[in-house]
């Protein structure tokens, strides 16, 4: 600690991201990455892009990109907002739209990111606890609220919400903003932006991180009305005027462009997902339905914080979450590719005996 920070600092309590070793012949299942590259189109952009142009400032209201999303998501391009990754996006939601006099809600098992905001801008928050089988009621968030925003599917759980739940629940919320945090819905999640167009206090966002396996470029994008969109634009152009740079800029267009690429990809992961969940029932462990790019899962005699260190020692590591204690002997896996998934099994099948 320091005399010379302000008083908020000492008040915060960061978030921690998944861990990124630097080791040889690593099994990489912890930070719900891709495991497949990028489009071949998305390297050919970059490559264009590195040009003399880069001494330019790029494009501040970065219109080509917002174009390009709106047409994958059939909207206008006054509904699309863009920023550094979807934390980025999320950091100018929570401010713009979400910090009012009465609580946020959110779930009290979720995207551990959102009580880190809540602190840092002094948002007063109030957690709705997950159903026994961890599902999400929306019943439950029938109560006075400044917004109410969960991922969907939800994380680290990966369990999915119905459309009609989600829209149940706008019918019923109307006086604030619901967000609905859909970083891992393009793996067999239904979308909520179809929703958009009918209510005006919705907001859906994106990330290019996961299915589009651009993790490395750092670009998110929200989804809205217009007038939630100019919300998010005040509070971005009073932070950063040009937030997505000219290489992330040519290497997401190219991205959305490629939907064969990008169906491609999701596909395969899904099957790879669902063969998984069906070797882990046999090996004994209990499994979360998922609709994500990564699972949650338990075993009847191993706890979870055990299990991952075995893991480790066959070089494998997956995310464990010590809180809270109604999750710490579950593992969240990321599915990779079918032959990291054979490794994982073996080493399982070794230490579960």
């Amino acid at each position: 600690m320091s005399k010379y920070w302000s008083d908020v600092v000492h008040k915060l309590t960061p978030y921690v991201p998944g861990e990124q070793p630097k080791l040889d012949n690593l099994v990489k299942l912890n930070t719900n990455e891709n495991p497949y590259g990028p489009s071949p189109k998305v390297i050919a952009a970059l490559k264009l892009e590195a040009a003399d142009t880069l001494r330019l400032y790029p494009d501040p209201n970065s219109d080509a990109l917002k174009s390009a999303i709106a047409e994958v998501h059939h909207l206008n391009a006054n509904q699309i907002f863009v920023g550094n990754g979807s934390d980025e996006v999320l950091a100018h939601v929570f401010q713009a739209l979400l910090k009012h006099s009465r609580p946020l809600l959110f779930p009290d098992i979720t995207y551990s990111f959102y009580p880190v905001y809540c602190g840092l801008y002094n948002i007063e928050y109030q957690t709705i606890p997950l159903a026994d089988d961890f599902t999400i009621n929306v019943d439950d968030y029938d109560q006075p609220n400044g917004g109410i925003i969960f991922p969907n599917p939800n994380a680290p759980t990966g369990i999915p919400l119905a459309l009609v739940e989600i829209e149940k629940l706008l019918k019923k919320n109307t006086q604030s903003v619901v967000v609905i945090d859909e970083a891992y819905v393009d793996f067999g999640t239904e979308s909520a932006v179809s929703l958009i167009n009918r209510y005006p206090n919705l907001l859906v966002t994106h990330t290019l991180s996961k299915a589009r396996s651009l993790a490395g470029l750092r670009v998110g994008y929200a989804l809205g009305s217009p007038a939630l969109i100019e919300a998010l634009i005040r509070v971005k152009d009073s932070f950063n005027s040009y937030p997505i740079d000219r290489f992330a800029s040519a290497g997401a267009i190219a991205a959305m462009q490629d939907t064969a690429y990008f169906e491609k990809t999701c596909s395969q992961v899904i099957a790879t997902r669902e063969r998984l969940i069906k070797d882990l029932l046999a090996l004994g462990f209990a499994v979360l339905p998922s609709g994500a790019n990564f699972i949650f899962a338990k075993h009847h005699l191993h706890d979870g914080a055990e299990l991952s260190e075995k893991l480790r020692e066959h070089n494998i590591i997956v995310r464990h979450f010590k809180s809270p204690s109604r999750i710490a002997s579950y593992l969240r896996i990321t599915i990779g590719t079918d032959a990291q998934s054979e490794v994982l099994l073996s080493a399982l099948s070794e230490i579960v005996g």
